[in-house]
């Protein structure tokens, strides 16, 4: 472990380096890889020194121990010293776990009305609250990109950007099939209905991530229809783009601006090329697949939230919350960290079994 630490540290020095020369700082992709490896390994690298600094001291209170005046202060203190020194190397294996180089990004999500006709849809409209009262607690923002409203409410299909500080880290769990079990507002006799409604979430794709050739791109300008306001509604505003190779489409009309439009289009079709990149790379792989928590696949059913008891079920993990309606008021952390605690311990099983 030592080892590991002493070269990653070593890294850190040679990422600021690097980051001062005439040759990084003229080259904005550079600089911006090196700034993102930094920023992740700043972490690990203020523990380390702390941790330095902590074997000094224990080192110290041993020569002590000799002392007859403060040897049994000296006791006390190296008792307290050994604890927190193993409760770092706690951390440290944690930290030193491979790196998931998206999970700094901001991501695109999209939420559809899956089975349940006019309830899957309010179901879609009740996650994509849940999903903003969260990114409201976590300081994240919101972007709307293209909404298709359900007829008795909630969405069909609603796409939005979320921005912020390791959105992907968090969110990134989310993708799949989510259910919900309630009497429905449309139910007359009181019957409770399952429906469901599909989350995908993609990282956002930077310009060195991936290459689009915009010539593979069919760009067709319509009319705004839906959403963005009556003044949205009047212009040529919205903008759809078709991916010749792959059939991908991608659709863009919140803006009044058709340049602001066709911008969240690009993102949105580079995310989903992105995303489908990092699926056939982990399907070739196999055994990373198998590891995560979760295919990531829409068609995965991973959750389940249940109104009448109040409780919502995560089946990858077993975990279980009886406070569903907290949850649905944006406390989402909950459950964010019992899966990341579940996959950080898998990931350690897998590096002991290695």
């Amino acid at each position: 472990m030592i080892e590991r630490l002493e070269a990653t540290l070593k890294r850190y020095n040679e990422i600021i380096s690097e980051l001062s020369t005439p040759e990084v700082i003229q080259d904005i992709k550079k600089m911006t890889e090196l700034s993102r490896e930094q920023t992740r390994l700043t972490e690990t690298v203020e523990l380390y020194k702390k941790y330095k600094k902590l074997v000094d001291n224990i080192e110290e209170d041993k020569e002590l121990l000799k002392d007859l005046e403060l040897g049994e202060f000296a006791k006390e203190e190296l008792n307290n010293l050994n604890k927190e020194k193993e409760e770092i190397e706690d951390k440290f294996r944690v930290l030193l776990l491979p790196h998931d180089p998206n999970d700094e990004k901001n991501v695109i999500v999209e939420i559809k009305g899956a089975a349940g006709g006019d309830e899957a849809n309010i179901f879609a409209g009740d996650l994509f609250d849940m999903y903003t009262k969260y990114a409201g607690r976590e300081g994240w923002q919101i972007d709307v990109t293209n909404s298709i409203e359900g007829a008795a409410g909630g969405f069909t299909n609603i796409e939005f950007m979320v921005k912020g500080e390791s959105v992907y880290s968090k969110l990134k769990y989310e993708s799949g099939a989510h259910r919900v079990q309630r009497v429905p507002a449309t139910e007359s006799q009181g019957r409770v209905h399952t429906s469901t409604a599909t989350v995908l979430v993609m990282p956002e794709a930077d310009d060195f991530d991936f290459e689009l050739d915009e010539s593979e791109v069919r760009i067709d300008i319509t009319r705004s229809s839906g959403c963005g306001g009556q003044g949205v509604n009047t212009t040529d505003s919205a903008v759809r783009l078709t991916h010749i190779p792959t059939g991908i489409i991608v659709y863009s009309q919140t803006e009044r601006s058709q340049i602001k439009n066709k911008e969240k289009a690009f993102k949105i079709l580079k995310a989903r090329l992105y995303d489908l990149k990092l699926r056939e790379k982990e399907e070739a792989e196999g055994a990373v697949r198998r590891s995560k928590i979760g295919t990531g696949d829409r068609s995965e059913k991973i959750r389940t939230y249940n109104y009448p008891q109040n409780r919502l079920t995560d089946h990858r993990i077993g975990f279980t919350s009886m406070n569903l309606d907290r949850i649905m008021d944006g406390d989402l952390g909950v459950v964010i960290e019992a899966l990341i605690n579940e996959d950080q311990k898998r990931k350690l099983e897998g590096e002991e079994n290695l």
